[in-house]
């Protein structure tokens, strides 16, 4: 039988064993219910999935996937029942049935067919961030977890913690005005970007696995650059500063204003390169005006994103002495016609330029679970729902309904930069996923490699770059990949 169609009959089946009590299914099954433990199995495990892991240890961990057992080893190490897996596929075609819930914390270019493929099996999903590498992955995975009413929870923490609450409510209340602008930075990357594409392939190590890493992209050969920890700054695998941090930075802005597709967006950067993510950039993302709420206005927005050493101005006023880049390497300004506020990652240490302190009421739910830190928090809220019936199950803070549109913000900045050689603002269609102003016959080329020498004290500029790329079909291939071989996502409900 093929795996997509196990899948496909066994949702019924495993859908059944996600409410039915443990006296039904019996300890033979090596299942528990909802109602008491949830089985619990992880992919990716070397890095941030170990860290997901720690806020799952009230429940069962029961299989553990990952295709570079060194890098996974002393994840394994600490579960030892735990049942391992190279290959998430056969861990889905073994244990499909006995299984709940599913974690992910893979190389951002196979979010979206590890997830889709356990949410089809009716199995909960918390997925790193950010949650998909395109925007079609987004969207297709905000269906299908509204199709199959599976509990779900993209890996942004700070949606736990009490800094959005407040930013929220604050904005929501009008206690700065009307906002029109928002400006966002981080200080990464923290890991080389802007690097050339490897000339030479290294020798594969036997504990890893790279045709299973590399999953739905382009097979090349392996080089140490790509893996464990720098595929952030490379195309294929992921989506840069901008995909890593944006997530935690910008999801306050997205909240607090309620803000749906943007219809424009342009990018700039350092030198952009075909296979790497650039050094450093810059986005603006325009968003039309939105429905008022009760206390506050919801016109035209800016938002702009800074990375790689770029930042926003010091906003007039901003007290001397004091670091503009706000707590873990992040920051959010937002411009309100009645006031400034301004905070970190994750919406960490919110304060009004003015230095008034608002007392708002608290119509945000808080997740209080006296744990050990707002990662754990978070991961305890997605079990929580998980526990939870459809029909009475109170939503987790970056449940997929919002955190799907919400990443389709974050990759749109990627779009955006990576097709900054056409030139000019991007007119964005939302709900059909494409852009409305380029033309049939536009092209551009990107560069491969920069060829920069000196020679006898002069220097030399040799480019090497693409021929001339159809930059509508480029467009489309960013906005939905074509997977390779093998390799496929179900089809949009």
């Amino acid at each position: 039988m093929e795996r997509r169609d196990f899948i496909k009959s066994s949702v019924l089946a495993s859908s059944s064993f996600l409410i039915a009590p443990n006296t039904i299914l019996g300890k033979s099954h090596g299942h528990t219910a909802p109602t008491d433990k949830l089985n619990i199995a992880a992919v990716g495990i070397g890095g941030k999935g170990k860290a997901d892991l720690r806020g799952c240890e009230t429940e069962n961990i029961v299989a553990l996937c990952d295709v570079d057992w060194k890098y996974a080893k002393k994840t394994f190490e600490k579960y030892p029942n735990a049942k391992r897996y190279w290959d998430y596929r056969k861990m889905y075609d073994e244990l499909g049935k006995s299984i709940d819930a599913v974690t992910i914390a893979t190389a951002d270019h196979t979010h979206a067919m590890i997830t889709a493929d356990a949410i089809t099996m009716g199995k909960h999903v918390y997925t790193q961030k950010p949650l998909t590498h395109t925007v079609y992955e987004s969207r297709l995975l905000t269906k299908l977890a509204a199709k199959y009413q599976v509990a779900t929870q993209m890996g942004n923490q700070g949606a736990s913690d009490e800094g959005v609450n407040l930013i929220t409510e604050w904005i929501q209340n009008g206690e700065i005005g009307e906002v029109t602008k928002v400006e966002c930075a981080t200080n990464r990357p923290i890991w080389p970007q802007g690097l050339m594409t490897p000339e030479k392939a290294d020798r594969i190590p036997k504990t890893l696995n790279w045709d299973l890493f590399t999953g739905p992209a382009k097979l090349k050969p392996f080089n140490q650059i790509y893996h464990p920890w720098n595929w952030r700054g490379w195309w294929d695998y992921g989506t840069g500063a901008l995909g890593d941090m944006a997530c935690h930075i910008m999801h306050p802005v997205f909240k607090a204003l309620k803000l749906g597709y943007p219809i424009k967006a342009e990018g700039a950067s350092t030198l952009l390169l075909r296979d790497s993510a650039p050094q450093a950039q810059h986005v603006c993302l325009t968003f039309p005006a939105r429905e008022n709420l009760p206390k506050l206005a919801l016109p035209q927005v800016e938002v702009h994103w800074y990375d790689g050493g770029m930042i926003p101005k010091r906003p007039e006023g901003f007290p001397q002495g004091k670091e503009l880049m706000g707590a873990k390497g992040g920051l959010v300004i937002f411009h309100g016609t009645k006031d400034i506020l301004i905070c970190g990652c994750y919406g960490l240490e919110p304060w009004l330029l003015s230095g008034r302190v608002p007392n708002v009421p608290k119509t945000e739910r808080r997740v209080t679970y006296d744990l050990e830190d707002f990662n754990t928090n978070h991961v305890q809220d997605w079990i929580r729902a998980c526990k939870e019936t459809p029909a009475s199950r109170i939503k987790s803070k970056s449940d997929f309904s919002e955190a799907g549109p919400f990443n389709e913000m974050v990759v749109m900045g990627v779009l955006a930069v990576r097709l900054q050689g056409l030139h000019k603002e991007l007119y964005w269609d939302g709900p059909s996923m494409r852009f409305t102003n380029i033309g049939d016959n536009e092209t551009l080329k990107i560069v491969i490699r920069d060829g920069f020498t000196i020679n006898e004290g002069h220097p030399t500029f040799k480019k090497t770059m693409t021929d001339p790329l159809n930059a509508k079909a480029f467009a489309e291939e960013l906005i939905k990949h074509n997977y390779r071989s093998g390799w496929s996502l179900p089809s949009m409900p």
